[in-house]
Parts: structure tokens; C-alpha cells; sequence
């Protein structure tokens, strides 16, 4: 169709007029265009290939329209605003990654952390009023030189000895070695002896003339020499001089005092002897300079008997008047008249305990063996030998008489036996241990005397022949075995008299 004749059908019955129309502008005359600025192009020629690149410059005169303007600044905002976005993006990330952690964050993450592995390890810290902060736990030996400056020479000693610190070392060597004083209570053959010993040889450093600057408190003179051989051992090639006490009856050789001439760094005793020498007229011997007091197997020195060394405590306590000295108390279990007494005497102090209070071994498999009377103790120990043992057993007695008997009736069945007790001479006591850590002896019967803190290495059989006096006393005796990680046994035998006492000793039994 022409498109006259469709405008025509379209306007049918319009009226136009020329007073509306719109002024028709005129075309621009060629003369009056507006030149606009020629750009010069370098252009890139590609071959097909794309593998040869020819260069080579033309000289194009492009017409740059408005619109071609307005687009290449709107792509140089755009990408200016793109690039000024992504360094605020990076900005931010690195203020986070470099955003510091408040003080009391990290404070709570480490007590947090300190709380577990106390629970882990079973480490019960009980503060007084008057206690100083609980310092942190180590985790291994290698803290000590990083964190509390310890000589390597004594590092390296001590990882000889022990690959990684027990509970008890864990918390009581950073306590000692703030100088802190501490009441300690763990089970026995946890370590004990090395927690007090490496805080003191790091503290003394070396050898000085100017007395005894360290005093160890045992309740038995084999204790003492225990204790005696693992300083001498952890203190290797650094000269501390450790000195036990053997006799006080000889005046020339008892005499410790400043006036003899004599020096040493460490003293390891029993009460008894400290409290004779401090009793002479002069005194022996002077404890003026005494800079650390430890208390070995605490609970046996504040026993209710004869044989009590409360008293001796209180003089020996006396006699080291040095205002800074640190005090520390050790032992498997705990009594209310210990924790009195340390109550009244070192209020400063830290006390902890590992694992349950006053728990026997956890290592121990006991067993309880019912043998009617007397006479039935006997045979129920040769129905043990006759199934086979395996030595070494300590067998525990309650007096000297019934030690003698049972090894006369033991001898004479050809057992490898012997005997140990305060009546024999202090040359054959020493001889019988000897003999037995040697494995030359391997049923040894002993009274009480032997169940205090004695390191017995592999002792895999313990029997109480005669029944425990006490809950304290059957936790030191079956003490003697499950020591340092190792499994061990015990055996008590009960009769008809010792029903009475059995109701006491359950919650200590732990039976596998």
C-alpha cells in the first residue's frame, strides 16, 4: 500500500492548522560543524596464527563523539572506585588480623587452660587467706630453664632421671621455686623427693662456707640416706655438699658449728640427732643460716606414740631463725593434727593434694585373705610360696618379736629371707637393704620402720601379715609397690579379731 493513500484513510475528517505547527530548523551548513580533537591510535596487528605479533603504527583521525567521552571517564571512575573498595577490603582484613586480645581474655583462656590440666592430672589446690598466688603447672622439664631460669648442668641432671614431671613435681617445683611455702600431700612413689630437692639445688647454686643453708627432716635414718643418694644424683657436678648425720656420740665428729671449721650445704636427718647436738652446752651445731626447711613423710612426725617428734619440730623450728627461710611439709597422708599444726605455724602456705586424700595407690591391686587365727597366718604365707611368688615381697610384721619369729619359722623352709628392725645394728640394717635392692635377698620382713617413704625399686608383692594399726599405716605399707608407674600387689591377711577394723579400711581398699 502507498503511503499517501494510508495517511490519507488515517487523517480522515482531521482538520489541520498552521498556528500550532513547530519551527522547522535549518541544517547546519557544512562551514559551521564543530570540529572535535583527532586521536592518535597505535594499533597492534595480529596475524592468524597469533603466534608472530607485528607492530606497526597508524595514524588513524578518529572523531571522539560526547558519548564515547562520557563512557571512557565513567570505566575510569568505575575501575578507580573498584581498586580504592578492594584496598579498604584488605585494610580491614589486616586491622583484624592484627586486632589485639583485651588483657582479661587472655587471662580467662589461661586459667581456663590451667583449670584443665590440673583436673587432668588430678590437682586439688586449696589457698588461705593469707596464701600468695598459685603459680602455673609445668608440663615438662624443659620449662624450668625458660621460665625460671634453672642451669642447664641441672636440667640435663634431672631429665637423666625422670623423662617427664610427675603431678606432684608438676605443681610443687614452681611453687618452691617462688620460694613460696607448701604442704604438699600426694600418694607414695609419685616423686615427692625430687619436687623439694630440684627447687633447693637451684636456689643454693653452688657451695658456700657459711653452714648448713638446707635442712631435710626424715623419721628414719634409711629415709635419710634415700634421700641423701637422689641429691647427690640430681645435684651432678655442681659441688653441693649433702651431709646425713650418722653418730652423736663422738665429739669430734659431731661438731657442725662454725668454730670446727667444718662446711656443708645440705643437711638430711632424723629429729632425734639435730635435737641432741642442739642441745649441748655449746650447741653442735648452728642452723642460723638455714634457708629452706622441708618435712618429710610429715604425717609419721606428728603420730600419736612414743615415738612422736612434735616437740623435736617445734626445737629444730626454733633454732632456724632466719626470717625468709621456706618452709615445706610432704607426706602421703593428711591429719587434722598436721594441718593444725601448719595452720598455726606457716599460715603463708600453699596447700594441694593429688588425687584422693589419704587413697591408697591406684596402681595396687589389693586383696583381703581371711586365715581364721594366728596359726592360720603361717600357712596362708606358704600356700603363697608353695603357688609361687615373685620377688621381691616385703612382708609387714607389727613388732620386733613377730618379725624374729616368722623369719625363724620362714628360714628354716629354705627361703631366700631376712629380717630388718630397730634392734639390730645400724650395719646390718644397712647391709639388709643393700642386700635386697641388690636382689640377693628376696622376702624381706620389716616393721613399720620400712614403710615410710622407702624407694624400694620394683617391689611387686606386699603382705601385711599382721593387720594395719591404722588407715595411715596400710597406705604407707602397699606404698611400698605400684611406685614410679609400675603395677603392683597386696595382700592382707585378717582374722577373727581384726573384723572390727575392716569397716574403716573399705573405702582405702581398691580391689581390681
Amino acid at each position: 500500500m502507498i503511503a499517501n493513500d494510508l495517511f490519507r484513510k488515517l487523517s480522515c475528517g482531521a482538520k489541520f492548522s498552521n498556528k500550532n505547527r513547530l519551527p522547522v530548523k535549518r541544517k547546519l551548513e557544512n562551514g559551521s560543524t564543530t570540529s572535535l580533537p583527532k586521536l592518535k591510535v597505535c594499533i597492534k596487528e595480529e596475524t592468524d596464527t597469533g603466534r608472530k605479533v607485528k607492530a606497526s603504527k597508524v595514524t588513524k583521525s578518529l572523531v571522539a563523539t560526547p558519548v564515547e567521552d562520557t563512557r571512557i571517564k565513567s570505566e575510569d571512575s568505575s575501575s578507580d572506585d573498584s581498586g580504592s573498595e578492594q584496598e579498604n577490603r584488605e585494610q580491614k582484613k589486616s586491622a583484624q588480623q592484627k586486632k589485639i586480645v583485651p588483657p582479661e581474655k587472655v587471662e580467662l583462656i589461661n586459667q581456663l587452660r590451667l583449670n584443665r590440666l590440673r583436673n587432668q592430672h588430678k590437682i586439688h589446690v586449696k589457698k588461705s587467706r593469707h596464701s600468695p598466688e598459685v603459680p602455673n603447672v609445668i608440663e615438662s622439664f624443659d620449662q624450668l630453664s625458660t621460665d625460671y631460669g634453672v642451669s642447664n648442668r641441672l636440667v640435663a641432671n634431672i631429665q637423666s632421671c625422670y623423662s617427664t614431671p610427675t603431678p606432684v613435681q608438676m605443681q610443687a617445683i614452681p611453687i618452691l621455686l617462688k620460694t613460696h611455702s607448701l604442704h604438699a600431700c600426694a600418694p607414695t612413689g609419685s616423686g615427692k623427693t625430687a619436687a623439694f630437692l630440684i627447687p633447693i639445688l637451684h636456689h643454693l647454686k653452688k657451695p658456700m662456707k657459711c653452714g648448713f643453708r638446707a635442712l631435710i627432716i626424715c623419721p628414719t635414718r634409711e629415709l635419710a640416706k634415700q634421700t641423701q643418694r637422689e641429691a647427690l644424683r640430681l645435684g651432678d657436678e655442681m659441688n653441693l655438699r649433702t651431709h646425713v648425720i650418722h653418730m652423736v656420740d663422738d665429739p669430734k665428729k659431731c661438731d657442725y658449728s662454725f668454730a670446727s671449721g667444718r662446711s656443708y650445704d645440705i643437711l638430711v636427718t632424723t629429729p632425734n640427732r639435730i635435737c641432741y647436738l642442739l642441745s649441748q652446752n655449746p650447741p653442735k651445731i648452728d642452723l642460723s643460716n638455714i634457708q629452706w626447711v622441708v618435712i618429710d613423710e610429715a604425717d609419721k612426725l606428728f603420730e600419736d606414740s612414743k615415738n612422736s617428734f612434735r616437740d623435736q619440730l617445734d626445737t629444730v623450728l626454733t633454732a632456724c631463725n632466719n626470717p625468709s627461710k621456706t618452709i615445706a611439709l610432704f607426706s602421703a597422708t593428711q591429719t587434722r593434727d598436721v594441718n593444725l599444726w601448719v595452720a598455726k605455724n606457716v599460715p603463708n602456705r600453699i596447700r594441694f593434694s593429688i588425687g584422693l586424700i589419704n587413697g591408697a595407690v591406684e596402681l595396687v591391686d589389693q586383696k583381703l585373705l581371711f586365715t581364721g587365727s594366728e596359726s592360720g597366718k603361717l600357712l596362708a604365707f606358704r600356700e603363697m610360696v608353695a603357688q609361687g611368688l615373685h620377688p621381691p615381697v616385703l612382708v609387714f610384721v607389727q613388732s620386733k618379736d613377730r618379725a624374729q619369729q616368722l623369719f625363724t619359722e620362714l628360714i628354716y623352709d629354705g627361703l631366700n629371707v631376712d629380717v630388718i628392725h630397730s634392734d639390730r645394728t645400724q650395719r646390718e640394717r644397712d647391709n639388709v637393704v643393700r642386700a635386697f635392692r641388690e636382689g640377693k635377698i628376696w622376702i624381706l620382713i620389716c616393721t613399720e620402720l620400712m614403710s615410710r617413704g622407702i624407694d624400694f625399686k620394683g617391689v611387686n608383692l606386699v603382705v601385711n601379715y599382721d593387720f594395719p594399726p591404722s588407715t595411715i599405716s596400710y597406705v604407707h605399707r602397699i606404698g611400698r609397690t605400684g611406685r614410679a608407674g609400675r603395677p603392683g600387689k597386696a595382700v592382707t591377711f585378717f582374722t577373727k579379731d581384726d573384723t572390727v577394723n575392716l569397716k574403716r579400711f573399705g573405702e582405702k581398699m581398691r580391689p581390681h
